[in-house]
């Protein structure tokens, strides 16, 4: 009867948690869970993008404290529809195991019952199968002890090629191939459309025409962008290859002039000096950029958030709204 009772509590508690920064029904909202990439800043976690629509609610990577900002916008981690990777890069799945894990616990932030929905590219269903073998002790002993649906840690993974990946509830998503480098493929962006509405995200990638072509017209392009201090480059060679896989702020200007979208944001801001800091500063991207892009751009930041109805509205992280500024602003 105890164990009843806790269900039954823990299920009002969830109804009204999860209600919680649900899209209106002929909107899109996004908000940037992580804007960051492997350098461990407190400010800004590494990738990871949600994005609702209807009544689907999709994860795009999962980044560094991908579950951390869930729970700060009251989202349980259990009533995400479905998830997709970019590619398989650690900054970009490092947070798969928590999500997965935390989302099956009975709580009000988890109780995920049925299995976890996921896409990506090859590599994906066998980086699932490992990590169900890794946690098999925990997932044993919570089964036994604490009498949680085996349903809810299994996985509904896909290895996906580029096309149609995803078509639910009247939203879907498309995987495209982009160029993040020869030996790191395939890697994908992805575009959600819902209601004549689309979202692009342009995952990490060189400078790719690809993503211009998705994004045209699009009410909302995120794309990477890297500035890296040169005094790296003699002391750590390695920084050589990350400039390589990633698009500069005047290369991305000019997919974004190509483009047209409505609205532009930076996300995945690789952003690395000597030594390193804390935050970001947007005044250098932004300067580099409008070299080749005079339309709306912002400079992302975690939990930062955007709407998409019959205008696309952007908001900063504690809920303030945002004019987005264009070249002379």
């Amino acid at each position: 009867m105890r164990v009843r009772l806790g269900l039954t509590l823990s299920a009002v508690v969830l109804t009204a948690f999860a209600w919680v920064g649900a899209a209106d029904a002929a909107e899109i909202k996004v908000t940037l869970l992580g804007t960051g990439t492997p350098t461990p800043r407190l400010s800004s976690f590494s990738a990871s993008t949600l994005v609702e629509a209807g009544s689907e609610r999709l994860i795009f990577d999962f980044g560094r404290g991908s579950s951390i900002r869930l729970f700060q916008k009251k989202i349980p981690l259990g009533s995400i529809t479905a998830h997709f990777i970019t590619h398989l890069h650690s900054d970009h799945v490092v947070g798969l195991p928590d999500m997965w894990l935390t989302g099956w616990i009975g709580t009000p932030y988890g109780s995920r019952k049925s299995p976890m929905v996921i896409y990506g590219p090859k590599g994906t269903v066998a980086m699932t199968e490992n990590l169900t073998k890794a946690f098999s002790e925990d997932i044993r002993i919570r089964v036994a002890d604490e009498d949680y649906p085996p349903a809810g840690v299994a996985f509904d993974a896909h290895d996906i090629e580029p096309g149609l990946a995803y078509d639910h509830n009247g939203v879907k998503v498309t995987a495209i191939e982009v160029n993040h480098g020869e030996k790191i493929k395939p890697a994908f962006g992805y575009i959600i459309e819902f209601d004549g509405k689309k979202v692009v995200l342009s995952g990490d990638t060189r400078p790719d025409q690809r993503v211009a072509k998705a994004a045209a017209g699009a009410d909302l392009l995120i794309h990477e962008v890297a500035i890296i201090d040169p005094t790296l480059l003699k002391s750590y060679p390695n920084y050589r290859a990350i400039e390589d896989h990633h698009t500069s702020p005047e290369e991305a200007g000019k997919i974004f002039s190509t483009a047209k979208p409505k609205l532009a944001v930076y996300s995945h801001i690789v952003f690395a000096t000597l030594p390193p800091v804390q935050d970001v500063p947007e005044e250098a991207l932004i300067a580099r950029t409008r070299t080749t892009y005079d339309g709306p751009l912002l400079v992302g930041r975690d939990l930062m958030s955007f709407t998409i109805s019959d205008e696309v509205k952007a908001f900063a992280p504690d809920g303030t709204a945002i004019k987005p500024p264009v070249a002379g602003q």
